[in-house]
């Protein structure tokens, strides 16, 4: 297994969430998106060319506030152009769960769960127009994922929306993770279902794809379940400690593996489930790689209100 170093940041400045991932396009996109400067935003994504790119890049784009005030303009303005209906579509996504919150169903105002449900509801017509203008685009099917799990679909619309995004791109790492997420026991799936999706997604992957992420994700899904002392006794025995040690192997320390836009997301994960294991050596380099490029997930579970914080925590421990 080979590690690489790349250039060393300042630590005397705290790491903060990138939500560009360390990624000058995305970063560029981001401030466009922030600035309504529509013109600038949508050439750099019509440059785009690679399917699963232009679909991180949308990801990205969605999550900034203030979209949603601008883009209905845009839509207006060019009806014959799905790109600004397909961000529109995002955004009204992204909205959608930031009204909702990342609290417990439990604890969502009936408000809230309203304004969710509009918003969830224009998303997915405007989601489903684009796909109807640009069939072979698989923006549109790995945003429906996430707008069906919030609108609570029955599990046959879920395959049936992850089947069409993988028909558009076999090997897309995102849409991978959504259906992990749909998987998981507090989407009403199981464990067992998840870890088989993670395990034999993996393995029919060439080695040095992504889809090695999917194992360490769904290992920290079981261990977010499970009550304290359990959760660390289940991370940290030896059947897990093998499987997290074999996905690492086969997918971002595999030398086939090609860092695509986002790779530090990848990273993050596995530097997060080592640390938690108590493997300090393979933490510190994965740490390193990332160079204080912080995402937010899955630092999240540590720390929904400073991931960053967790974040900074865990790899101090892992230099001692």
């Amino acid at each position: 297994m080979t590690f690489f170093r790349w250039r060393s940041r300042d630590r005397s400045v705290p790491p903060a969430v990138d939500p560009a991932c360390d990624n000058e396009t995305l970063a560029l996109m981001i401030r466009q998106a922030g600035a309504g400067d529509w013109p600038g935003l949508r050439a750099g994504l019509t440059a785009i060319q690679d399917q699963s790119e232009l679909t991180w890049m949308l990801a990205g784009v969605s999550e900034v506030g203030g979209v949603e005030e601008w883009i209905p303009e845009a839509v207006a303005g060019e009806p014959d152009s799905a790109l600004p209906l397909l961000l529109s579509g995002a955004r009204q996504v992204a909205w959608a769960w930031e009204a909702r919150t990342r609290a417990r169903a439990q604890h969502v105002s009936e408000e809230q769960w309203k304004v969710f449900g509009q918003r969830l509801e224009l998303a997915e017509q405007q989601l489903f127009e684009v796909a109807e203008r640009e069939p072979e685009w698989l923006a549109p099917w790995y945003f429906l994922q996430i707008s069906g799990r919030g609108a609570s679909l029955d599990k046959e619309a879920g395959r049936i929306r992850f089947e069409a995004a993988l028909r558009r791109h076999p090997g897309h790492l995102g849409s991978h993770k959504q259906r992990l997420q749909q998987l998981c026991a507090k989407w009403g799936g199981s464990h067992r279902q998840m870890h088989e999706f993670a395990r034999s997604s993996m393995l029919a992957a060439p080695p040095g794809s992504p889809l090695g992420e999917l194992v360490a994700l769904g290992h920290l899904e079981h261990w977010l379940d499970l009550p304290s002392g359990t959760d660390h006794a289940y991370l940290t025995s030896p059947d897990v400690l093998a499987e997290l040690h074999e996905a690492l192997g086969r997918s971002i320390m595999h030398p086939d593996y090609v860092r695509s836009a986002g790779w530090k997301s990848a990273f993050n994960t596995f530097a997060m489930v080592f640390a938690l294991v108590g493997e300090k050596w393979t933490a510190r380099q994965l740490f390193e790689a990332i160079d204080g490029t912080v995402t937010s997930s899955p630092w999240q579970y540590l720390n929904g209100d400073d991931p960053a914080a967790s974040f900074t925590a865990l790899r101090d421990r892992c230099a001692k």
